[in-house]
């Protein structure tokens, strides 16, 4: 069975000193692409550039793996790119073979796109198909074109801790999508929340893991990421091989389903199971036939689906809010005993009218055992909403939830782009939360329980912590502005509640 790539172990991987030096080297060949493609009048800004270079150095990462099989594969080989179209026929030829020019756009857009784009007939060649029929060339200068594919070809994919180097430069690219992206920054997620919801929810290498808004993978690497290490003496070869099917993710913008293509392949997932789909878009029921274990999501916050959307949803549960649309989805997809952990921002925990309903639905046949108040600024800059992850298991009503209000480090009011959330910040809550089986909680001023019975009647999940003083000060006036708006709203939606009571009892 061929594979696109294969990523060392990395223990396999050159000294500290010379892995530093290789990142410093590939930075410098990215920055100098980059440069490049900023010259061209085709691409604007970064939301352009990274996926322009995400699929160049598909095919240059693509062609080095084949080439390796070609030479040291046992059996037949057949190429799952054929000739004039593999990177060394039109890109790393002799010099004086070499298209540029109008001759390179040309071949690109009218020859090569096509010809990937319509690749089928194995899940190798699936993936390659998905990826370019979404895939354009958008530098308009073909001389602009021929100097960046130069400057790629000095990144060996031969050398494979090459290969694990560049998914972590190629992480780091990622990142700065989360400023440049605008309205579609939701496919950044901070890195240590996801490490921190995957290791919580200790996904298995026999488990199934969805991410159904995946954006640019970064729940499915991570869960990847942990398996391999977590299990690495456990699992046959067999269990390795098929971790890459049961990480699972959907995603609906051509954008981030090719960065997380790519992402996924740098990090060894050699077959990405990953579908160009709008997870909204099918029957609610529907999702019972495709359950799965675990759930590690961060769907996107206050975006609005169309309306022939909304009929996928009982009449009692529609919304044009995304995030609850994303819940109901959520609770239908899961196996009984399976675990999830998802992102949701503030009036997820006490909104009414739909949200009512779906909370009394996820509390009834959900165990929410946990809910994790995140401080102020980890979304920054693309959101200041304030968030929460809430782990819930398929197995049987909540009879109480757990409350861990994480705090801010001294002295710092709030977490920013240049001094975001690190593992080091979740160190006391993942301390405080008692292994796979949650045993030995025990309330402090950051931890608080709370029985189902003691929940008011719109079920309002949004408790302040009982251990610490309510008087908050050197607030920032943007808090105290989200605070009142919160206020109003929960008044808003128990008003709306008192007013349908009544116009029910009028009938």
């Amino acid at each position: 069975m061929s594979t696109l790539f294969n990523l060392p172990d990395e223990t396999t991987a050159r000294s500290a000193g010379d892995r530093r030096a290789k990142v410093a080297d590939l930075n410098s060949i990215i920055k100098r692409a980059r440069d490049i493609m900023r010259k061209d009048s085709g691409l604007n800004g970064d939301i352009e550039r990274i996926p322009q270079f995400s699929w160049l150095l598909f095919l240059k990462a693509l062609d080095a793996q084949e080439e390796d099989r070609e030479d040291f594969g046992e059996g037949p080989f057949e190429p799952l790119i054929e000739e004039p179209y593999r990177w060394r026929d039109w890109a790393g030829c002799p010099e004086k073979e070499r298209l540029t020019g109008d001759k390179l756009t040309e071949f690109v857009n009218v020859d090569l796109l096509p010809y990937l784009a319509r690749r089928s007939g194995s899940p190798e060649l699936d993936v390659i198909g998905t990826i370019f029929k979404e895939v354009q060339n958008r530098m308009r200068s073909g001389y602009l074109l021929r100097s960046v594919v130069d400057t790629i070809a000095g990144i060996d994919f031969h050398a494979q801790d090459e290969i694990y180097t560049m998914a972590h430069v190629y992480e780091s690219m990622l990142q700065e999508l989360r400023d440049a992206a605008g309205d579609s920054g939701e496919f950044y997620t901070p890195r240590a929340v996801v490490r921190f919801m995957v290791r919580m929810s200790a996904p298995k290498p026999h488990e199934t893991v969805l991410d159904p808004a995946c954006g640019t993978g970064g729940f499915l690497v991570e869960a990847s990421e942990y398996l391999r290490k977590q299990y690495a003496e456990e699992m046959s070869a067999t269990e390795a091989d098929a971790i890459d099917g049961n990480l699972r993710g959907i995603e609906k913008k051509s954008l981030p389903y090719l960065l997380a293509t790519m992402n996924l392949l740098l990090h060894g997932v050699n077959r990405p199971n990953l579908t160009l789909d709008n997870t909204l878009q099918h029957p609610i029921a529907s999702h019972r036939h495709h359950r799965v274990d675990v759930i590690l999501t961060n769907p996107p916050f206050g975006g609005e689906e169309e309306s022939r959307v909304l009929k996928n949803f009982p009449t009692d549960k529609r919304t044009t809010d995304t995030a609850w649309l994303f819940l109901q989805v959520i609770m239908e997809r899961l196996k009984e005993g399976g675990r999830c952990a998802v992102v949701v921002p503030n009036n997820i925990l006490f909104e009414g009218g739909v949200g009512e309903k779906v909370r009394r639905q996820m509390l009834d046949n959900f165990d929410l055992h946990t809910v994790l108040r995140l401080p102020n600024g980890v979304f920054a800059p693309y959101t200041l909403i304030p968030s929460n992850v809430l782990f819930f298991d398929r197995t049987g009503p909540t009879k109480a939830t757990w409350f861990y209000e994480v705090p801010l480090p001294d002295g710092r009011r709030n977490f920013t782009k240049t001094k975001p959330m690190t593992d080091a910040h979740l160190a006391d809550v993942e301390a405080w939360w008692g292994g796979v089986e949650r045993n030995g909680r025990i309330e402090n001023r950051h931890a608080w329980r709370v029985p189902r019975r003691d929940l008011n009647e719109l079920l309002d999940l949004d408790l302040r912590n009982p251990y610490q003083d309510e008087a908050k000060v050197h607030r920032e006036p943007s808090v105290i502005i989200e605070d009142l708006i919160q206020t109003e709203e929960r008044i808003l939606s128990l008003l709306r509640k008192v007013q349908n009571d009544l116009a029910g009892g009028e009938r």
